[in-house]
């Protein structure tokens, strides 16, 4: 019997194999949650569909998070064939190529607007949306990274998202805790996914990530996805409002690098 026997879980942002988002949705399937998959593109519906069929997700659908109309007919779609929602992933970061290009001082006001608008206003977004038919107990858990707090050069708006995610988290945290609802993030240390191997440098962090953090390893998906499934499960019943170092100790040393994940 896995510890999410009998839970339902919404997981967004799930893209390719490679993605955390996927190792996620995997990793609460093999816990027993029946799943629903979020994708943000129509167009990436043929390249998950062996997905989908893997882990028997009973819904899978399409969801531009910039879009309230669509946000609720999705949550209505998971109410719908689930009865309700036990666990809500948030795996959703994107801002515009050239942001992540050049010095942050020269941040357009479209590309912060937009930066900001998918990585972090979506958790919000998407919490009230799915508060109706969020069950007493549910877990929501959202992916972060240590930009939130350090200055990574290339990474530039994507950390001050970062930022504003975390504190969303804070402020969800105290609004839905009454409802027996618990929010939390999952700071991700250097994982090797599509989005982080566009970040500039991110495979000089990876290498030091590996060679110097304390565990002296490097990360992979399926450790981000085993603290999001315990974060989802009743082990973790009385933390919320948090952010956990998944980096393998990286975050508690003293260095002048770090790593960072997409």
């Amino acid at each position: 019997m896995g510890q999410l026997n009998g839970r339902t879980a919404l997981v967004f942002g799930v893209a390719t194999r490679h993605s955390i988002a996927w190792a996620v949705a995997e990793k609460l399937h093999a816990e027993g949650a029946r799943i629903g998959i979020v994708y943000r593109r129509p167009e990436t519906a043929r390249r998950i569909a062996p997905l989908v069929k893997a882990i028997d997700a009973e819904l899978a659908l399409a969801c531009d998070v910039r879009d309230d109309a669509a946000i609720a007919e999705v949550m209505e779609r998971a109410g719908s064939t689930f009865g309700g929602i036990d666990i809500l992933v948030h795996a959703l970061a994107n801002a515009p190529r050239s942001a992540l290009a050049g010095r942050f001082t020269d941040t357009t006001r479209d590309d912060f607007q937009a930066a900001l608008d998918v990585s972090a206003y979506s958790l919000v977004a998407l919490t009230r949306a799915a508060e109706p038919v969020l069950r007493p107990g549910s877990s929501i858990v959202t992916l972060t990274a240590i930009a939130s707090r350090r200055v990574f050069p290339g990474y530039n708006v994507m950390g001050v998202a970062k930022a504003a995610l975390e504190a969303s988290v804070r402020h969800l945290a105290t609004e839905l805790g009454p409802a027996g609802i618990r929010v939390n993030a999952v700071s991700a240390g250097a994982v090797r996914t599509v989005a982080a191997m566009g970040v500039p440098g991110f495979r000089t962090m990876y290498r030091e990530g590996e060679a110097l953090s304390p565990l002296r390893r490097g990360l992979t998906a399926k450790d981000v996805a085993e603290a999001v499934a315990w974060l989802a499960s009743p082990g973790s019943g009385a933390v919320t409002g948090q952010v956990i170092e998944v980096d393998a100790g990286w975050s508690i040393l003293g260095l002048s690098g770090s790593p960072a994940s997409g």
